[in-house]
């Protein structure tokens, strides 16, 4: 009898040539889904496997792993059975919520089509590591699946770890192939743009060194004398944690003997955008990555708006949405949260470079969804200018809040008139958060939450298609955090739905943590 092989038993190139094969199936599983297939199946492992420069708690990233709980409402399909993994148990009432958002479905009919794996491991580490160091709870994951011939996996992003998840499962992902990445690195995408022609702010990438980025800012000083601050960012920095703030005011003349020295003094003394972070050891983290120096950009009217693609297994590059973000931060380049759709005034101005990009990545073998982020700045005459920054080619901070409302409500984002219309051809818009932060929120528990938005009439209504979902609910307790997606007819509703939701979460945080009466 032939020796079955095992993952250990392959080197890296038989990986992926075993890998290719499985994706080669894609396209036919595309095909057959939502024909109610009786074997019809998804595989969900939310994986943060990104290089962070600094660490999480465990509960965090369990947080994070529960922020994709969206998918739940795939099962308004009737026929398709949800796999879900996380690192630990998902509270059943989080679970009851999310079901209870289903438009059309049995809640306990879904729920039986629903099997929830926990790991049993709450370390700060990718979900998709802590699977493989476990083989016989991935043969598990692996028996739940009816048939392996419909069925894909669904990660948060793709590297060797998913691929390796995916060969020990025998099923495709539904992500960017992994030898792709360097492409949505910070050096990569600054390339990806200068080579479709896409417009980016002035820098330098492949940078490894100190030196390396003395040398680059000297040169970008000498093709703008003006610049007043650049931005150094890690290759593989995420939401803005990997960028640091240089101040170049007061220097001497461009080209001058002491130039350097004291470009070098700037650098050294960058701000960190995690403030958790000294300058040193940003700067350890940029040699051992790698990463870029631009300008930054500034103006009297600055937006920095994003443009959310996919590429089916096809090769068709569909525009999905795009959104302003909400940042924050030391100087205003942490990922906070979302409005969507950006401002009409300039979505057009982002979704053409943003597509003739999408078109350029099909062409390479991308593959899922991605996002392209802007800067946009508007000129003297009211014009608007659109600088690409960056390309994310995973799910991101946007797409939990974007695909929230589509399962929810259906429709379509039409990119020519900037809106986004439900099924029934109703406009809606949202405002979106990771990052309702505040120690008050320690005091509620998970419980706590659902009644109050329930209580406070806060929870999404399927007949008006407005309201609040929650997300993140689990960290609450442990780290006073919460995330949310407000659903309004207007812009104007949304924002009033978003900030009553934070002020009543408050209110709500501050009388639980008053001390009550002593019994007598």
């Amino acid at each position: 009898m032939t020796q079955q092989l095992t993952l250990p038993d392959l080197d890296e190139q038989q990986r992926y040539e075993a890998y290719d094969r499985l994706q080669q199936r894609l396209p036919g599983i595309w095909q057959a889904m939502r024909t109610d297939h009786a074997g019809e199946s998804a595989v969900v492992v939310p994986s943060i496997s990104l290089e962070r420069t600094t660490a999480g708690s465990g509960t965090l990233m369990q947080a994070m792993e529960e922020r994709a709980l969206f998918l739940l409402l795939l099962l308004r399909q009737p026929m398709l059975r949800l796999i879900y993994v996380t690192s630990g148990p998902i509270d059943e009432e989080i679970v009851e919520y999310y079901l209870g958002l289903l438009p059309g479905i049995i809640p306990s009919h879904a729920r039986r089509r629903l099997h929830l794996v926990s790991v049993g491991d709450a370390s700060p580490r990718p979900l998709s590591a802590k699977l493989l160091e476990r083989p016989r709870l991935l043969r598990h994951v692996r028996d739940l699946i009816p048939d392996r011939t419909v069925s894909h996996l669904i990660p948060y992003n793709t590297t060797e770890l998913e691929r390796d998840v995916a060969l020990s499962l025998g099923i495709p992902v539904y992500g960017s192939d992994p030898r792709l990445a360097p492409l949505g690195s910070k050096s990569g995408c600054r390339r990806l743009f200068d080579e479709v022609g896409v417009r980016a702010p002035v820098g330098a990438e492949d940078l490894t060194t100190l030196d390396d980025l003395v040398t680059a800012v000297a040169g970008m000083r000498a093709r703008r004398p003006d610049l007043a601050e650049v931005i150094v960012k890690i290759n593989e920095g995420v939401s803005g944690s990997g960028n640091a703030l240089v101040e170049l005011g007061e220097l001497p003349p461009q080209g001058s003997e002491g130039e350097r020295a004291v470009l070098r003094e700037r650098i050294e003394a960058l701000q960190p955008e995690a403030v958790d972070l000294a300058p040193s050891d940003f700067l350890v983290a940029f040699e051992r990555l790698g990463g870029i120096v631009e300008e930054r950009i500034t103006g009297a009217a600055l937006t920095s708006p994003s443009v959310q693609m996919r590429v089916l297994p096809d090769g068709t590059v569909e525009l999905l949405s795009t959104h302003d973000q909400l940042l924050g931060g030391a100087s205003g380049q942490k990922y906070l949260g979302c409005v969507f759709p950006a401002d009409p005034a300039y979505s057009r101005k982002i979704t053409e470079p943003a597509m003739a990009i999408g078109r350029h990545l099909a062409g390479k073998g991308v593959l899922g969804r991605f996002a392209v982020d802007f800067v946009t700045v508007q000129d003297d005459a009211g014009d608007w200018e659109a600088h690409a920054i960056e390309l994310n080619l995973r799910k991101g901070g946007t797409t939990h809040p974007f695909l929230t409302l589509q399962f929810l409500a259906g429709g379509e984002y039409d990119g020519d008139l900037g809106t986004y219309r439900t099924a029934s051809g109703a406009t809606r818009y949202l405002v979106a958060t990771d990052h309702l932060e505040d120690d008050r929120l320690r005091a509620l528990t998970t419980r706590d939450v659902l009644d109050v938005v329930a209580r406070r009439r806060l929870h999404f209504d399927q007949s008006r298609e407005t309201g609040v979902v929650l997300h993140m609910i689990s960290c609450v307790t442990e780290c006073g955090r919460l995330g949310m997606t407000a659903v309004g007819e207007s812009p104007e509703q949304a924002w009033q739905l978003y900030q009553e939701a934070c002020a009543v979460l408050l209110e709500e945080a501050d009388r639980a943590g008053e001390p009550g009466a002593l019994p007598e």
